[in-house]
């Protein structure tokens, strides 16, 4: 039966079919360019979906995100109440976000930017200690901040993290709550791991900067909504940040016109953190997809009150 509708961009359509037809060769699975009787659809499989659209398919009663993330599906209001919505983890996602946030961080502890400099300019300067003292807080403690936050630890360094409820990691101090100026108040560095939600749009900006310890390196690996460039700017330039290490933006692809990209002081990557695998992701699909049918419980479902 055609019942369930695949609705990515066309340039990622391809790695999915190809995923989900290894597993299942005779899984029918259409396009909205495709489809013919919307009423026969009842699982939809979306990142980045045109808003309103879901709305249309009156049978729906499973919406699969194909990432980690969901704040595409928060920000349509018009998602039909009442179907189930679940997200992709995968702990080769934690595996590569943790090695993103470790090596932004160690290129900062171990002044990076200097020797390249030095490099650069032909200086062998073997006088100033070559690291910078560091003390790691983490906004947000989720399955991602999490593992990066206890590799971090491990690794020896001085961690702790915020978020909204009370979490609890051996040897991490997690703050929470109305907890957030204190948490602030013992780090220089903080790495942005929070969920894209109503409650976090703009969290990263000038309100919040004007409570760090100053100065303060930022990492930002969450989504670009979370920040707000110009109070980013600002902070860098009146020396509040010393630094930003950004992989997502609050438009992306990031516009030519940015002036983020010729900022000293600010390290860009193209939101490849931490990438969706296909194969892996389409095999949580196809369990959500079976459980869902003989209502079973889903794996990785999220509130999307809470937007996680």
């Amino acid at each position: 039966m055609k019942n369930v509708i695949l609705i990515c961009p066309y340039s990622e359509r391809e790695k999915w079919i190809d995923a989900f037809g290894k597993l299942i060769p005779n899984w029918d699975i259409q396009s909205l360019e495709e489809i013919q009787n919307k009423d026969l659809i009842t699982t939809a499989l979306v990142w980045n979906h045109p808003k309103g659209v879901l709305k249309t398919f009156k049978n729906l009663n499973l919406i699969c995100s194909l990432g980690a993330g969901v704040d595409h599906l928060i920000s349509d209001p018009d998602i039909p109440k009442g179907v189930k919505i679940t997200r992709i983890v995968d702990p080769l996602l934690s595996f590569s976000m943790s090695n993103y946030i470790i090596m932004a961080i160690l290129q900062y502890h171990r002044k990076f930017d200097k020797y390249i400099k030095d490099q650069k300019n032909k200086v062998w300067n073997h006088n100033l200690s070559p690291e910078i003292d560091i003390s790691i807080g983490f906004l947000g403690l989720g399955v991602l901040g999490s593992d990066a936050a206890i590799k971090l630890k491990n690794i020896g360094f001085d961690v702790c993290g915020y978020s909204l409820s009370h979490k609890k990691i051996d040897g991490i101090n997690c703050f929470y709550g109305n907890q957030m100026k204190e948490f602030l108040s013992k780090i220089n560095v903080l790495v942005c791991t929070v969920p894209y939600t109503p409650k976090t749009h703009n969290l990263l900006s000038e309100k919040l900067f004007n409570k760090l310890k100053t100065p303060t390196y930022l990492i930002n690996v969450a989504r670009g909504k979370v920040q707000n460039e110009i109070d980013i700017i600002k902070a860098l330039d009146n020396g509040i940040l010393t630094g930003a290490f950004l992989d997502v933006f609050e438009k992306e692809p990031l516009p030519e016109s940015s002036p983020l990209w010729n900022h000293e002081k600010i390290k860009i990557t193209p939101h490849i953190a931490s990438i969706t695998n296909a194969e892996a992701g389409a095999k949580q699909i196809i369990e959500n997809y079976t459980r869902n049918k003989k209502n079973e419980k889903l794996i990785n479902e999220i509130n999307l009150q809470k937007g996680y």
